[in-house]
């Protein structure tokens, strides 16, 4: 997973510095995807120089503070300006080869930078292709797989010109790269002897175009056409690409979400678009030339201030806070509440026209990872009680490995909030194979699980920009839990249990907002754990996913050891650690499991456990054994529904220990957003 950017201005007059800067920004954007080293690319003040590239280990601010060094010893202007010009950008992280400038993108072709390229993704045939190309005479610089693209890109140019073919186009030759690539893939070409044109191309790894057409005399419904966008008039526009639409929203609303197997190219400020067929595609021979195709923009349902922190010091405080707003979202236009107890409802309209076929499914799979797999957990219960319908759970890779078997008369719920991971795609793509109904939840309208599902719901939770998932979790237990609603039917049955669950519902907002003032109390018991190398929390039943969810908050943003630990399973193996120093969170609030989860706290006091509870408002003196457990009290709700309310206070907690122990709380060591690299 890394971050891409790209800016084109066409007949509208930029400076150089202008220029840079929007580069710049544009990473600063998509920093969660990436943050050990980045590069950029721009045009020297020669047109018969090669393109300059700048690449440096670190985040974004390494490679700004380095750029203007270098700007400043070499007398680059600032000033210059550029009325057509084409720059790239991208920030990393790390697959192949450690952090360095070396291995940091645009990757080149040679030392004239005749082709360069920005990926993201994973090229799994790298090293074949890197021993052809050493045949042939080319030499590595990098560790990366990323580096054999634009030497590809030189030799199949080379190879034309070669042969007689000086009219061989940008587009053909990336045409001709990407025939032999292998993987998953979001790439940008950038090429000297294609100046001021760009290509971008994708199968597996998100893209997005952004138009910004500064005359506006172009509508949102406008197509691309074969030769020119909007038309060859010479229009002044700016052009960008992005991994993300984060890096787009504050320069344009209008989008196109490039769609595996396309291949795009600007060119004169008009843009093609042609599709790559893999199948079709392996021949060998003269370099193919493709039926461009039409495709329609889009607007951006998002606002600017979605991605900026606001008040807060870090996003993952700002999302941990907007959670009752989120929620909120998320169930807008959904639920149904008026007078009658028989308009209690759930209406999801992407799910309406499948419910019959769900409701006869042999089983359901939820299928996700990290988050979403436990948010899914967290709602598995309620499904299997309102449905009538088996429940199992798939982490994705581990289903792809083995090859489960999935049928036809499976349903298979594929949870995911950037809707681009990588191991869920290929889950999802084993269960189409196997014939499976596929149901999409993400938080990312137009991304891969919402296009290629037969249907799905969008958690509506808005942007999410911290690492650590927090508002994302809470808005996919909702829409699970309303998914149960809307597959189990309105019997008398379970009639008094659906409206319970539709008022706890409608009032989870506000019972969130309750919780958050806690976080004074989050923020001191975090001072007692700074220093601790381990935490373990208990939880049961609806709450053994809050455990999992809490533990890896913990761990993957404090970096302290945490472990969720199923209750039940406690006596067999987990009591062997419990002594008067290891920090215990056991959640214990009212449901079916609480008596179990009082025996728990009673067996833990017994061996001098060192306890925190979590119980429902006035419960304290229930759990507390001799009141020498430290207690936190949360707001009771339907029991399916309290996961949400209880995974606020360890969100709280896992960031207040963060911070104290001063790590970066959006940008975790070694990880990012959206994996889209296996």
């Amino acid at each position: 997973m890394c971050g891409i950017f790209a800016y084109l201005n066409y007949n509208v007059t930029r400076e150089r510095r202008y220029i840079l800067e929007v580069l710049f920004n544009g990473l600063r954007r998509l920093e969660y995807r990436g943050y050990d080293s980045a590069g950029i690319s721009i045009d020297s003040s020669d047109s018969d120089s090669p393109p300059l590239v700048f690449r440096q280990e670190g985040n974004i601010e390494s490679l700004v503070k380095s750029v203007y060094q270098d700007v400043a010893a070499t007398d680059l202007n600032l000033e210059e300006s550029f009325s057509v010009h084409a720059g790239i950008s991208h920030t990393r992280w790390a697959t192949h080869g450690e952090p360095a400038p070396r291995n940091s993108h645009p990757q080149s072709s040679d030392a004239g930078n005749e082709f360069l390229v920005v990926h993201n993704g994973v090229i799994t045939n790298y090293e074949v292709l890197k021993e052809t190309l050493l045949r042939h005479g080319f030499t590595f610089d990098s560790e990366t797989d990323t580096e054999v693209i634009p030497k590809l890109a030189k030799f199949v140019f080379d190879k034309a010109n070669e042969e007689g073919d000086q009219s061989v186009t940008f587009s053909q030759v990336v045409l001709e790269v990407i025939r032999h690539l292998e993987g998953a893939y979001a790439l940008i070409f950038k090429s000297r002897h294609y100046p001021n044109e760009l290509i971008a191309c994708k199968r597996g790894s998100p893209l997005l175009l952004g138009v910004k057409d500064l005359e506006e005399e172009t509508s949102a419904e406008s197509s691309f056409s074969d030769a020119k966008f909007p038309s060859s008039n010479g229009q002044p526009k700016e052009l960008f690409l992005s991994s993300d639409a984060n890096a787009l929203v504050e320069h344009t609303k209008k989008v196109l979400v490039i769609e595996d197997g396309e291949v795009v190219h600007i060119k004169d400020g008009g843009v093609s678009i042609y599709k790559f067929d893999q199948a079709k595609n392996n021949h060998g021979g003269t370099l193919s030339r493709p039926a461009s195709v039409q495709r329609a923009l889009s607007i951006l349902e998002m606002e600017v201030e979605q991605i900026n922190k606001g008040k807060y010091e870090h996003y993952m405080q700002k999302e941990i806070h907007e959670q009752p707003e989120s929620l909120t979202t998320t169930m807008r236009g959904r639920l149904i509440r008026g007078g009658s107890c028989k308009s209690k409802t759930v209406l999801l309209g992407g799910l309406k026209d499948h419910l019959k076929t769900i409701r006869r499914s042999r089983r359901i799979l939820f299928i996700g990872c990290g988050t979403s797999y436990n948010a899914a957990l967290a709602a598995r219960s309620i499904l299997e009680e309102l449905s009538g319908i088996p429940v199992t759970m798939e982490v994705a890779s581990d289903l792809v490995d083995r090859q489960g078997p999935i049928y036809r008369e499976d349903t298979a719920v594929f949870v995911s909030q950037s809707g681009e991971t990588a191991d869920t795609l290929l889950a999802l793509e084993y269960a189409l194979e196997n014939g499976a109904l596929c149901v999409g939840i993400t938080n990312t309208v137009g991304s891969a699980i919402a296009r290629h599902t037969h249907c799905g719901v969008h958690i509506n939770a808005g942007c999410e920009i911290g690492v650590a998932s927090t508002k994302a979790y809470t808005s996919q237990i909702v829409v699970m839990a309303m998914l149960a609603l809307a597959i189990g039917g309105d019997t008398l049955s379970n009639q008094a249990r659906r409206e319970a669950i539709i008022d706890g519902l409608f009032d989870l907002p506000s019972k969130v907002k309750e919780v958050l003032k806690l976080d004074e109390e989050m923020k001191d018991l975090a001072k007692l754990l700074i220093a601790e190398q381990s935490l373990l929390v208990f939880g049961r039943g609806y709450n053994y996913a809050t455990a999992l969810e809490g533990a890896l908050k913990v761990k993957e943003v404090a970096l302290m050891h945490s472990e969720g630990i199923l209750a039940g399973e406690m006596k067999h193996g987990p009591l062997a650690l419990v002594d008067e120093n290891l920090p215990i969170v056991v959640i214990a609030t009212r449901d079916a499991c609480f008596s179990k989860q009082q025996s728990v706290i009673q067996q833990l006091h017994a061996r001098k456990g060192r306890l925190i509870v979590m119980c429902t408002e006035g419960d304290a003196a229930s759990v507390s054994v001799g009141g020498s457990c430290r207690v936190i009290e949360v707001p009771q709700v339907a029991d399916c529904l309290q996961p949400v309310i209880n995974v606020v206070p360890l969100q709280l907690l896992s960031y207040h220990l963060t911070v104290l122990r001063g790590y970066n709380v959006d940008q975790p060591r070694n990880l990012a957003k959206s994996v889209t690299t296996q």
